[in-house]
């Protein structure tokens, strides 16, 4: 039987040393727990990066998968597809748009708006409105469009030059967003909170003071909801606790709960600048991976995982805040539902590196912020398991405490 050693010692010979990787070799998971290879368990509060909402192999999206599997697993686009169309209509139904186009990932989404707001506005307007407006400390993918769109030097360096039109301002700062608008703007392109820059949330009434400045100027309010979205911040979508719609939404990470599929949600009104040939996906929707989402929304629309969301969410924020009383150099518990950053003065690698040894699964973004993610289905008594362990390495992490 092979051991997690011989796997890594086998990755790290053939397989693309893209990701700086942790030594573990996963196995099997079951609800908020990750199993690897050599039989230790894992406390999962990373949930493969916000995919997992509804736990590892949830029965529902298993069963899904299995039965579609017997019966078609891929046919081309040129064709109608059920478990797509079906899917598309959970969307449209329980949200601002009236089209979806399926991709495979929440670059691939992004792609797809960045690519409708500049054809809609350039059908509209002419070709020299173009630019569109995004946040500092953003991310929204790493395909060349989309690495142009993020404003993190760690994910643009070394692949100049990139794509031009987009301009840079402060997340939550509606000032700078009024001084950036030009005759050349098409879009406003914003994450309604941030996730890889930091677990930032915006001031209220932030997102509506956009909305109201993209109607007045004619621009698309394009939210990115890849990690935010389908119940992550105790609502089905996160734009849903401003009172605000978009034009335009991209989703992901867990619209199929662990599969991978990505889809553009869009308003009817411009939905149509991408027409026959304009735009496509070869796997994009297919039946599989469609039936494993139409799954995966009947779990968030009809179960309790939304509300759980919203009390563990404050649950964790509760048991947070106890720690950053007890120690100093913890300096912000910030987020919604159960998407939460623990910010720090120190930095927090060796943190996330001390965790994995004693069996429990965070990470660290923005160097400093500590990043809470776990499965919807999450329990108080897994919290409270969480936070013991965390505790302890906090003790050993820093000598100053209040």
């Amino acid at each position: 039987m092979s051991t997690s050693q011989s796997w890594i010692d086998r990755g790290l010979t053939h397989v693309a040393a893209t990701y700086g990787r942790y030594p573990l070799v996963a196995a099997s998971g079951k609800g908020c727990w990750l199993t690897d290879i050599d039989g230790k368990k894992y406390l999962d509060f990373l949930a493969g990066v916000a995919v997992n909402n509804l736990g590892h192999c949830h029965p529902d999206i298993v069963t899904a998968l299995q039965k579609q599997a017997e019966t078609l697993l891929h046919c081309s686009n040129f064709y109608h597809i059920p478990q797509q169309i079906e899917l598309a209509e959970l969307l449209c139904e329980n949200s601002f748009g009236d089209r979806v186009f399926f991709c495979n990932s929440g670059a691939e989404a992004n792609e797809a708006a960045l690519k409708l707001v500049r054809k809609y506005s350039c059908d509209n307007f002419g070709a020299d409105r173009f630019e569109i407006i995004a946040a500092e400390n953003s991310f929204h993918g790493r395909t060349f469009g989309t690495i142009s769109a993020t404003n993190q030097e760690k994910i643009r360096s070394g692949f100049a030059p990139l794509l031009p039109g987009f301009k840079f301002v402060p997340f939550g700062d509606i000032e700078s967003i009024k001084a950036a608008i030009t005759p050349q703007t098409c879009a406003v392109m914003l994450e309604p909170i941030q996730g890889e820059g930091g677990i930032n949330v915006p001031p209220p009434g932030y997102l509506q003071a956009v909305r109201e400045l993209c109607n007045q100027n004619n621009l698309l309010l394009v939210f990115d909801e890849v990690q935010v979205g389908l119940g992550r911040t105790g609502k089905l979508f996160a734009y849903q606790h401003d009172g605000v719609e978009p034009d335009v939404m991209t989703l992901a990470k867990a619209l199929a709960a662990g599969p991978p599929i990505g889809t553009m949600v869009v308003r009817e009104k411009y939905a149509a600048a991408l027409g026959p040939g304009t735009h496509g996906s070869t796997f994009g929707g297919n039946p599989l991976l469609a039936a494993a989402g139409v799954a995966a929304m009947k779990v968030y629309l009809n179960s309790n995982v939304l509300e759980n969301s919203v009390a563990m969410g404050d649950y964790l924020r509760e048991k947070l805040e106890e720690l950053r009383q007890k120690y100093s150099f913890i300096t912000q518990i910030r987020g919604r539902g159960l998407m939460i950053g623990m910010e720090l003065s120190i930095e927090g690698g060796e943190i996330v590196k001390t965790a994995l040894e004693q069996g429990l699964l965070i990470n660290c973004t923005a160097g400093k912020v500590l990043r809470f993610v776990p499965p919807l289905i999450v329990t108080q008594a897994e919290i409270d398991q969480m936070i013991d362990i965390l505790d302890t390495i906090l003790a050993q992490s820093g000598t100053e405490t209040n």
